[in-house]
């Protein structure tokens, strides 16, 4: 181990127990619920494996009226709920590692539709913030104090059936504009009660909350307290630099540790296009100084460095992760055994927290292992030997390539990956150069790097292959990478595509990763709605471009709601003044100006324009598949036993998916038959009873 990462494995006490290291993965949503119990355990205990000290459930509903259906959440609503996480305590301990447990009423910011339950809030405003677009129409019930004992014994129960699951640390949030956080925040809460007008007294549910959570687990776990401090820190104190201090000062050491973050998703979880690592830091920076307990937060951090100058600056005291501790299970581990150059870096694309919108397990562009450790068997460092001596040829070095070629590798067979281009890492070589999107090229990096220190591997650049050189070459397993290619095709309003604008001055991205430069004024259509229309028209327009952006969907890469982006995509095209039409077709093109059609009205407008990108469909380049299908006869001849294709050559799609493609075929490759999963099943320990209301 590097001596100056030695701080980083010093144990923390938090009230009566103790973490091993400062390594810290703090709650985060999994998908995973009481539905999944086994795919939890084994996805939480993969992290205490890889080293981390704690680790943290995401939030778990301590009553039916904290009800976040149709999203994906855990709960702690009756006994029945206890086994499912005991299995995963089970897990995390297994390795030395303390369990955490995120106890969460979302008050006002819950939708309640499986419940049905008014939601419960300070003084009756609804939170549209955490779910827009979710929010159902049922606005918030006023708590009376009969309401608040019965949050707060709620609460307690929770906390109570969170020991008996075996957690070692048990939270209450005040956080994400949730229960805890709508009383302490003036905007939410007009109370005239104890409850209510002071700072003072506005604190007193949350201090109330940590007081009977104290008492209900007595000494036998430690008690957190999570808090958003960006909107206090924002607002002025009579007696303090700020609410958020006078707040932390009313609470001091009441609590045996302090987690610590930012108001909402967008900026607390914020895409590194848009938040750099350690963004956090001018918020929550002077917690450490107000209290004598551990402070915990996070920053994306994956730079074993910027960590210990948290720690040195007295900033933190542990280094909380989410997205990281995703992306690398084993990041602890490998800074302790002195392999920092194989940490597989979070690029912070926020693929992970799209996920949980879309209410499945986790998934993350670095690592596809994860949220499969249980279904698939697959584990983040170790893979199965080869069951034979075949060979391997992969064609084609972007990211599905990359991941194909290097889990066949570590797996023992003899590799040889072939690239056309100059440079590995396909689509990435062009996109890194975006606004924002550098982080990704570690995807590339992560992978070639690895592929470089293997002797059982041979790369080719500047390498295009055609059917009789496969063919000659020899390997028994040959899996086409091949990418996929932007199209010029235009759309009708139920998204079929209805032939291509093939004028002069039409130009793909792909067109502009080769180096052509449109003519301004340009207008970017994007029927994509992901991040790359964005990310062109803020490119273009930075180089002096007149840009303008269009697109069927009801925001600028509407997509990226699903990832924390969206807000801070408009704030990018307003700062380079590209102007945004939204809900429209683009339907025509003469050089000089572009016709546009309303998707509901059909009304036409015009603008003038000397130039468009198209970003929209992408079909694989799957020409050298096809050629090797026809040549299928001489296969067995020239000794290959299979070709498949992988990434966008099969089905075109995000960079997580072209990634997890790779794997999956490397790690199929001499697997008999269809690649099946486990399926999980709930655990119930008591017959159905009584719901409690």
């Amino acid at each position: 181990m590097n001596p100056n990462y030695e701080v980083l494995f010093e144990p923390v006490q938090i009230g009566p127990v103790t973490a091993p290291t400062r390594f810290y993965q703090v709650p985060h949503a999994s998908g995973m619920t009481e539905a999944n119990p086994r795919v939890r355990a084994a996805f939480r205990g993969t992290k205490a494996e890889g080293g981390w000290g704690v680790v943290s459930t995401g939030a778990v509903s301590t009553h039916p009226s904290s009800d976040d259906s149709p999203l994906p959440f855990a709960r702690l609503w009756d006994d029945n709920d206890i086994a499912s996480h005991a299995m995963a305590c089970d897990a995390i301990h297994e390795h030395g590692s303390l369990a955490a447990v995120e106890l969460w009423h979302g008050g006002a910011a819950v939708m309640n539709r499986s419940s049905r339950i008014a939601p419960y809030s300070p003084s009756g405003i609804p939170w549209a913030a955490t779910h827009v677009g979710f929010m159902g129409q049922l606005r918030p019930r006023i708590m009376d104090k009969k309401d608040i004992r019965a949050v707060i014994d709620w609460q307690a129960a929770a906390a109570r059936r969170a020991r008996s699951a075996g957690f070692d640390i048990v939270y209450i949030y005040a956080g994400m504009g949730y229960l805890g956080y709508e009383f302490l925040l003036d905007d939410y809460n007009h109370r005239t009660d104890a409850y209510g007008g002071s700072v003072e007294n506005r604190v007193r549910f949350v201090r109330e909350l940590i007081e009977t959570t104290k008492e209900a687990v007595g000494q036998d776990c430690g008690v957190a307290l999570r808090i958003c401090l960006e909107e206090l820190r924002a607002k002025p104190s009579e007696h303090f630099a700020s609410q958020a201090h006078e707040v932390v000062n009313l609470l001091s050491d009441l609590p045996d540790l302090w987690d610590v973050k930012m108001d909402s998703s967008p900026p607390d979880c914020g895409a590194s296009r848009f938040r750099p690592e350690g963004a956090h830091e001018p918020v929550i920076d002077f917690v450490r100084q107000v209290t004598d307990k551990p402070v915990v937060g996070v920053g994306r951090f994956t730079s074993p460095d910027t960590m210990v100058s948290q720690i040195r600056r007295g900033i933190l005291d542990l280094i909380g992760a989410a997205r990281p501790s995703i992306a690398d299970p084993f990041l602890p581990n490998k800074i302790r055994e002195g392999r920092e150059d194989e940490i597989r870096e979070c690029i912070g694309c926020n693929i992970c927290i799209s996920s949980w919108h879309d209410g499945v397990p986790v998934r993350c562009t670095q690592n596809a292992t994860i949220g499969e450790e249980w279904r698939r068997g697959w584990h983040p460092e170790r893979v199965s030997p080869a069951a034979s001596e075949d060979s391997v040829l992969v064609v084609g070095g972007g990211p599905a390539g990359l991941e194909a070629a290097l889990i066949a590798a570590r797996r023992g067979y003899q590799v040889t990956l072939a690239e056309k281009a100059a440079e590995f890492g396909g689509r990435l070589c062009y996109e890194t150069s975006l606004p924002g999107l550098a982080t990704w090229a570690r995807v590339r990096d992560y992978r070639l790097y690895a592929l470089q220190q293997m002797g059982n591997v041979s790369l080719y650049c500047n390498s295009e292959l055609s059917v009789e050189e496969v063919l000659a070459l020899g390997h028994q397993r040959v899996a086409v990478a091949t990418g996929a290619r932007w199209t010029r095709a235009l759309y009708s309003s139920l998204e079929i595509p209805k032939g291509e604008l093939n004028e002069p001055g039409v130009y793909t991205p792909d067109d502009l990763a080769a180096g052509c430069m449109p003519q301004g004024p340009v207008l970017v259509y994007d029927f994509d709605n992901y991040y790359l229309g964005g990310a062109i028209a803020e490119s273009l327009a930075s180089r002096g471009l007149d840009v303008s952006y269009a697109t069927p969907a009801g925001h600028a890469s509407a997509w990226t709601i699903m990832t924390n982006e969206q807000p801070f995509v408009h704030q990018a095209l307003h700062k380079h003044g590209v102007g945004i039409t939204t809900q429209v077709l683009l339907q025509t093109f003469d050089g000089e100006s572009a016709g546009l059609a309303n998707i509901f009205t059909g009304e036409r407008q015009d603008v003038a324009v000397q130039s468009v990108v198209i970003v929209g469909l992408r079909l694989p380049s799957d020409d050298l598949y096809q050629q090797l299908l026809k040549q299928e006869v001489n296969w067995a001849t020239a000794g290959i036993k299979s070709v498949e294709r992988v990434g966008d050559a099969l089905a075109a799609g995000a960079i997580v998916h072209a990634v997890y493609s790779g794997h999956d075929w490397a790690k199929g490759l001499d697997e008999a038959g269809d690649r099946v999963f486990l399926r999980d099943v709930p655990i119930a320990l008591h017959p159905p009873g009584p719901a409690i209301l």
